[in-house]
């Protein structure tokens, strides 16, 4: 299996507001920068949308290194969190509804089919993939933010 590292971001304008999230896949000698949004979404959507249209690009199953400043994402994947609220009818521990299960479900479908290492960093720090990831999301909310 080929093994492609990704940084993803997300950012929101308001939480809710206008969003972008923004990833670098790197693979080899090769990178690519991908980018979207939405114009009324939140923070957390938007860092899930990174990871999963990272994931969504790669052609064929990979061990993927991905990197991303979000505890949500990375907590609840490492931790089990989102296989467990997926198992109970996506509903927390706690007996409230777990956030996002339309993006939760895609990712843990994504993370079954790549084999996905995880690892956080501390965002807006000395990261310069981190950072370039943050630059593409938010430039992606300002661009929603003026429709």
């Amino acid at each position: 299996m080929k093994t492609v590292t990704i940084y993803t971001d997300g950012a929101c304008s308001g939480n809710p507001g206008p969003g972008g999230w923004g990833a670098i896949l790197m693979y080899g000698g090769h990178q690519k920068e991908l980018s979207g949004g939405e114009k009324q979404t939140t923070n957390n959507r938007m860092e899930l949308m990174g990871v999963i249209s990272a994931l969504e690009a790669l052609k064929e199953p990979c061990t993927v290194e991905l990197y991303s400043d979000s505890k949500y994402v990375i907590d609840a994947l490492q931790k089990g969190w989102a296989k467990g609220w997926r198992a109970k009818g996506w509903v927390k521990s706690d007996k409230k509804p777990a956030l996002n299960p339309d993006l939760w479900e895609k990712l843990l479908i994504l993370c079954e089919y790549h084999k996905v290492n995880l690892h956080w960093v501390k965002g807006h720090a000395s990261n310069p993939f981190n950072n370039r990831c943050d630059e593409l999301a938010v430039a992606q909310s300002q661009q929603y933010k003026l429709l």
